[in-house]
């Protein structure tokens, strides 16, 4: 009975510590506000802006982030071997966005692009819809 009990203490604490070695090597995501974004376009400061709205939300909306390309959150990896991806150096500042209320898919697009290679990958904080109450530059959506 005692070893029993010492061997699950023992598999809990190797379960513990590969669970915290695994966050430890994802790079964290780092945020950017709705705020810092704009002044960036305003600067005309080079960023790639990427939303991944869901296909519903994207074609719901009349408008998009100004300069944006839309991609399907599941096919984002894929995706990466085409223009612009494939040609884009993996310095160069990429923002994604969603309209998830806690920018989950967002989030999953910047592990994918962080994973790739991509360096200077940032989320925008409230997404779409922080956007919006900012009065961020908004284009029409390109139809599909």
């Amino acid at each position: 009975m005692r070893t029993s009990k010492r061997s699950v203490v023992v598999l809990l604490t190797v379960l513990v510590l590969g669970a915290i070695a695994g966050q430890a090597q994802q790079p964290a995501i780092n945020m950017i506000t709705a705020e810092e974004l704009k002044t960036k376009m305003t600067n005309n400061q080079p960023v790639v802006i990427v939303d991944v709205r869901s296909a519903e939300g994207f074609a719901n909306s009349t408008t998009t982030v100004k300069g944006s390309i839309h991609f399907k959150l599941r096919k984002l990896k894929y995706r990466l071997q085409y223009p612009p991806f494939k040609d884009l150096p993996r310095n160069a500042e990429i923002v994604t966005y969603c309209a998830c209320p806690k920018d989950e898919a967002s989030i999953a697009a910047a592990e994918v692009l962080q994973s790739s290679g991509f360096t200077r990958v940032r989320v925008l904080q409230g997404g779409w819809t922080e956007w919006l109450r900012v009065n961020g530059p908004v284009q029409p959506r390109a139809r599909n």
